[in-house]
């Protein structure tokens, strides 16, 4: 039994000792979930549809928020319920005390990324029948993702303070992977099939920094572990035809080096979004976070940025109702957005996190108020992508199939996909009607725009 976001992926091989994985949180645990089974594949194990037959079941937690933990007992406690042997790892794994204390019945309790002590104790829980597959490749083959997209991981933890985050605490400082490691990596996952490459880590910007950008030898010429260099060299992937991987940046800080990457979405080598995590605007609230307050240098860089590359889409988060943040601190954030005019938003009230240094701060935020502004940051940031996504109808942009359904009852068949726009789970998608039964999930296609609502696009095959 393998779940994640709501999914079941069912894989049984007779005789085998059986897994079930329940995988909570952020992308990053999906890729540690990914290289957990993969390795419990290669010992000779198989994978459990449900929690009736699985010999023990993996719960991968997420910690960043309480009410993520809480969400994660709740799945721990699911999983006793149904199944009775637990293993526990994943970010709230560091928090083994307050696990063991609401369930003392569970098998093992493992931190983040500690892939050796979770195989190690699915070993002693159940014990392999068969034995290992020698010949598996060195990668992430038990997929959670369709096969046409996956995410690239680069590097664990984090070396910034931010007073609302915990991350390195969880999951300690930063920690990049040799540039040759991820080349590789990507390369064959291009190989198996994908057609969207989403690199992801806690600080994508600052890749390399902890290996003072060392340099490795890629096919002939010298890399360093760089975000420019890694940008370049996925850009030279080719899914067929000549024709490069998307390749979506993720959690990029918006250091000086990033506008080096901005010319690559230009000539087509990266798909032209950015994820850049703002949190907010106020110099004074980003200041109590612990973040750098550049937030007018930020609106020229913007600007600079659409000039190099007008199909660029930027997209960021921002934290509400953050301990000491006034009415003119939240007007100044809703200014600052509309100037800015960023592409895709996401907005979260602010919830304390055990152990974050915001806690201590003065003048939290009544509850009320976090659901006023919440309401009301929502409210600007949806007309700005409803004028937005307007803006592309009658415009024919490539589209990647992520779903094809079933005929209706005239015999029609639509489609669900994204554009360069949209990452999956998190942006729009686009609707697609009266498709040949022959395309697929992974086909990239050129869609007319027809309509727009404030998060979706709707088209037709050019």
């Amino acid at each position: 039994m393998l779940r994640c976001r709501g999914a079941r992926i069912m894989a049984t091989i007779p005789e085998q000792k059986k897994v079930g994985m329940v995988s909570l949180g952020c992308p990053k645990a999906l890729v540690d979930s990914e290289r957990i089974l993969t390795r419990l594949r290669a010992d000779g194990y198989a994978m459990s549809a449900d929690y009736a037959g699985a010999d023990v079941v993996l719960v991968n937690t997420c910690g960043f928020l309480d009410s993520a933990k809480e969400e994660s007992l709740d799945a721990i406690g699911e999983a006793i319920a149904e199944n009775g042997r637990v293993i526990v790892t994943g970010c709230m794994g560091e928090e083994a005390d307050v696990i063991r204390a609401r369930f003392p019945q569970v098998l093992a309790v493992t931190g983040a990324h500690q892939y050796e002590d979770v195989v190690e104790a699915v070993h002693e829980a159940a014990p392999p029948t068969q034995g290992p597959f020698i010949d598996l490749i060195p990668q992430p083959d038990v997929k959670l993702t369709p096969r046409h997209y996956s995410y690239l991981k680069i590097s664990e933890g984090c070396n910034h303070s931010c007073a609302f985050c915990i991350i390195p605490d969880l999951r300690g400082k930063l920690a990049s992977r040799r540039i040759d490691a991820v080349l590789r990596e990507a390369e064959k996952l291009v190989a198996a099939g994908t057609k969207e490459l989403l690199v992801i880590s806690q600080d994508t910007s600052a890749y390399g920094v902890d290996t003072r950008h060392e340099e490795r030898l890629w096919k002939g010429h010298p890399v360093r572990a760089h975000m420019t260099d890694l940008a370049r060299e996925l850009g030279q992937l080719d899914i067929g035809g000549g024709v490069p991987p998307w390749v979506r940046l993720h959690y990029v800080y918006p250091y000086p080096h990033v506008d080096a990457v901005i010319p690559l979405m230009a000539e087509g080598l990266l798909t032209p979004y950015l994820d850049i995590p703002f949190q907010h605007a106020s110099p004074k609230v980003l200041r109590a976070m612990k973040r750098p307050a550049n937030e007018a240098k930020m609106l020229d860089r913007l600007r600079s940025w659409r000039e190099i590359c007008p199909d660029i889409a930027v997209r960021s988060s921002f934290v509400v109702g953050f301990p000491g943040e006034t009415e003119d601190d939240f007007r100044y954030l809703l200014d600052w957005l509309e100037q800015a005019q960023l592409d895709r938003v996401g907005a979260f009230r602010f919830e304390p996190v055990e152990g974050a240094q915001a806690n201590a701060l003065p003048d939290p935020v009544p509850e009320e108020v976090k659901e006023e502004r919440y309401a009301r940051i929502m409210e600007v940031t949806e007309r700005i992508s409803a004028a937005k996504l307007a803006a592309k109808v009658g415009k024919t942009i490539p589209v990647i199939i992520d779903e094809v359904g079933e005929p209706d009852e005239d015999g029609d068949i639509g489609a669900t996909g994204r554009s360069q726009a949209d990452a999956p789970e998190i942006d729009g998608q686009v609707f697609l009607r009266q498709v040949p039964e022959t395309l697929g999930a992974g086909d990239i296609v050129e869609v007319r725009i027809e309509d727009a609502d404030a998060h979706d696009l709707y088209g037709a095959l050019r």
